[in-house]
């Protein structure tokens, strides 16, 4: 029997600029995922060009820590939980259903994986994939008060088993997404990571979304509008008409290692040709 694959944790931990591992504490967690939200981008590249995106965690591993690659949430939240369990934290993984921009009642499909997170006895919900408008500080479990991040405030409610994530936008709860506690196994994320990589009805499948986090802002690209939210400000949005001036944005404010593909530019051209989003 194969034995399961083992990060590089040094590596890992000097790519968020750690010398060596900090203790599981709630200091230290609060800090891992600010760092992490800053360093590794949401991306959905892979998706774009229609590749494969395997899970497996030797893939994700060569992908983000040594291609120079983001990912999403199969991806990114995987790898910051084998972390989180070589700091000594105590984690499993959980799913949810993303409700953002649709009615909080939608029953979505399964599709985003977190962390549940036990410290001290208090329960949290950790999230490092969830794009444009991921937690960047851990969430306290069983409370409905208001949440402070380094970025937008967050509460979670709790009905019948079903918890709701909200974050206040523009003075507005807005609902993210709503997730159980239920037991996951690798096959469950299989088959939700073969939704949104390869589904007809993926938002992800022919799109590219991408984020990272900064000091007080957010950086978002939907397709080719490209937008800076700074707290407290309005908005800084762009359109992207041009496949060379992408690559460089993606290089340069998102920090990825844009990879070399026959596609590449061929697939920039056609979607930026679209009518922008709404």
């Amino acid at each position: 029997m194969s034995q399961p694959h083992q990060l590089n944790f040094a590596l890992y931990l000097q790519r968020l600029g750690y010398g060596s591992a900090p203790p599981p504490t709630l200091a230290t967690l609060r800090e891992l995922q600010l760092r992490h939200t800053s360093t590794f981008a949401f991306e959905s590249l892979s998706t774009l060009l229609r590749m494969p995106v395997p899970i497996d965690l030797a893939s994700v591993e060569r992908k983000i820590l040594h291609d120079g690659r983001g990912g999403y949430c199969y991806e990114l939240n995987q790898m910051y939980q084998e972390l989180l369990r070589h700091l000594g934290f105590e984690v499993r993984g959980i799913t949810g259903r993303v409700v953002m921009g649709k009615p909080e009642d939608a029953w979505t499909e399964r599709t985003h994986r977190l962390v549940l997170l036990s410290l001290d006895g208090v329960r949290y919900v950790s999230d490092v994939g969830f794009g444009g408008m991921v937690p960047t500080a851990p969430l306290l479990l069983d409370t409905e008060e208001e949440q402070a991040t380094p970025h937008e405030p967050y509460r979670i409610t709790e009905r019948d088993g079903n918890y709701t994530l909200r974050a206040k936008v523009a003075g507005e709860w807005r609902a993210m997404y709503v997730f159980d506690l239920q037991r996951q196994e690798a096959a469950d994320y299989e088959m939700g990571n073969w939704f949104v990589s390869t589904h007809k009805d993926s938002p992800f499948l022919g799109h590219l979304k991408v984020a990272l986090m900064g000091e007080g802002l957010r950086r978002t690209l939907n397709n080719g509008s490209y937008a800076v939210h700074r707290l407290g400000q309005d908005s800084e949005r762009r359109q992207i008409v041009d496949p060379d001036e992408l690559i460089a944005l993606l290089q340069r404010e998102f920090a990825i290692r844009v990879p070399q593909h026959p596609r590449l530019r061929e697939a920039l051209g056609e979607l930026l040709a679209r009518p922008p989003q709404a």
